[in-house]
């Protein structure tokens, strides 16, 4: 029998709370683009290793970094000074009974074809500096992660957290990233770089959305131009929010600028890490997406690490992922949280415990509801092979 507890919660759910805060770091945003790097990284590595080995070796490259580089962007121009370093590291098995692996080029590969896809105006091969450092694996973690077992066995102690459902908050920072970072908005407004942060505070009723866009600076002549853009990209948020929430919304983009003193946020590649804003793993999105303070988080940098063994990856996907099942199934409850606690060299089916917090509405048959949740939880255990592959093949994002 697991050890799954639940309990009612008699608590104000988040979106009754007057106040709320939620982040989400975009597509381009430096924190963002070496997480997505190092992930692809690790789904790059999983197919490698079953097209040779036919079976998923160890490895964690969940460690990586960008180091931000220097420009000169003014209207109607730009031009990239400094080239921005982008570096990958971590631990990978590259040889097996002579067959060998050359994991720091599948490294390399990946960051070139993820800034290709996930940029427009940086060039690549003249504007970046791409190293990879992935030594041998950790002894100890490598013999964790062989060992026979009919489920693999957890790397660590540790623990993943997911809560459900989104607020209007959550879900309208989320979907505003989403909208402005959209192929099809880039077709309509190519001047939107894809470096732009979310930042969502909620008062009352109220949401104030404040937004960091850094423009194309090719595709601005002039100060007047600057301010149409900002203006349209507020007009164009507030349309779409409208879609999202009935709540007031109010909408600020680039706060920090002084147009007239020359200091607008204009960029040559549509991202700031031309400009000295640095990124590092884990530092940005947390596995749903978005950066809630209010809100149980893991600080675990999910991004890059194993998704067969590691439970910094899959406890906070299967929480995320459970979350929104029950409250998919049961609309009696108006939250849940879930926290799930490994034991290092225990199987990953077998938690130390899921404890699971509901806030039901008022005369909902808890117990009923109880034992329902318990049986989802079970069976997303009892099939946790099937969502560690998934994870492998990428289709869950982690930021």
């Amino acid at each position: 029998m697991r050890n799954i507890s639940i309990e009612k919660m008699e608590l104000k759910t988040i979106s009754e709370q007057h106040t709320e805060y939620v982040e989400r770091k975009g597509i381009g945003h430096p924190d963002s683009l070496i997480d997505g790097i190092v992930d692809e990284t690790s789904h790059a590595l999983c197919r490698e290793y079953l097209n040779q080995f036919g079976t998923i070796l160890h490895h964690n490259v969940d460690k990586g970094l960008i180091i931000g580089g220097a420009a000169n962007a003014t209207y109607g121009k730009g031009k990239i000074t400094k080239k921005i370093e982008v570096i990958v590291t971590g631990r990978a098995i590259s040889k097996v009974k002579g067959k060998t692996i050359d994991v720091n080029q599948v490294a390399e590969d990946v960051v070139r074809k993820y800034l290709k896809e996930n940029t427009r105006f940086l060039d690549i091969e003249n504007e970046v500096v791409i190293k990879s450092k992935i030594a041998k694996g950790s002894g100890d973690l490598t013999h964790i992660f062989a060992r026979k077992s009919e489920v693999p066995l957890a790397n660590d102690t540790s623990f993943g957290i997911g809560f459900a459902p989104f607020s209007d908050t959550e879900r309208l920072v989320l979907e505003t990233e989403g909208y402005l970072n959209s192929k099809e908005y880039k077709v309509q407004f190519p001047a939107v770089g894809e470096d732009i942060k979310v930042m969502g505070c909620r008062n009352g009723d109220k949401i104030t959305l404040t937004i960091a866009i850094a423009f194309i600076a090719q595709l601005v002549p002039d100060k007047e131009t600057y301010r149409k853009f900002k203006q349209r990209a507020v007009d164009d948020v507030l349309r779409f929010a409208s879609k999202v929430t009935k709540k007031q919304v109010e909408v600020e983009v680039n706060t920090g600028d002084d147009v007239e003193g020359e200091a607008p946020y204009l960029t040559k590649s549509g991202l700031s890490a031309e400009a000295g804003d640095d990124g590092s793993v884990g530092r940005g999105n947390r596995v749903n997406g978005l950066i809630t303070p209010f809100r149980h988080m893991s600080l675990e940098a999910a991004a890059g690490k194993n998704p067969i063994n590691h439970i910094g990856k899959i406890y906070n996907i299967l929480s995320t992922q459970l979350a929104f099942d029950v409250v998919k199934q049961y609309s009696q409850i108006k939250e849940c949280d879930i926290a799930i606690l490994s034991q290092i060299g225990k199987r990953i089916d077998q938690p130390l415990n899921l404890n699971m917090n509901m806030i039901v509405e008022s005369g909902a048959n808890f117990d009923n509801i109880k034992s329902k949740a318990h049986y989802i939880a079970d069976e997303w255990l009892n099939n946790i092979g099937d969502l560690t592959l998934d994870i492998s093949l990428g289709k869950y994002k982690t930021f």
